[in-house]
């Protein structure tokens, strides 16, 4: 089997804080959390922590190659290319090469996000 398994676990308990890791750039206003990984196909399921006050302008719209779904979890987040923003319970499915981003947070954001890079599409 590829893709790496867990029992049970809080990924939101102190216990776990050490596990989570600042993007860099971010001066530790995003933290990322790689819950599962597929060693072969290199799709992976990923939390997001965006902190209150976080702005991602600096990094830009961000686009992929591959198709992505993310789900607010909880908190609140403005996609600057969609003039919206993102409550708990949002969801997207996002296809290869769409645009989002940047990002504004005015209150802590959990984010979930899936992403499957071994759907990647070539740029013609």
């Amino acid at each position: 089997m590829s893709k790496n398994t867990a029992t049970y676990w809080n990924t939101l308990s102190a216990g776990n804080a050490h596990k989570w890791e600042s993007i860099e750039g971010s001066d530790g206003m995003l933290e990322q959390l790689t819950v599962a990984m597929d060693s072969i196909t290199g799709d992976y399921t990923r939390l997001t922590r965006f902190k209150a006050g976080a702005d991602t302008k600096l990094f830009g719209g961000k686009s992929h190659a591959y198709p992505e779904e993310i789900y607010i979890i909880s908190g609140r987040l403005y996609d600057v290319a969609f003039d919206q923003w993102l409550e708990a319970g949002h969801f997207a499915s996002r296809p290869p090469g769409e645009i989002h981003g940047p990002f504004i947070c005015e209150q802590d954001c959990l984010v979930l996000e899936v992403s499957f890079p071994s759907q990647s599409v070539s740029a013609t």
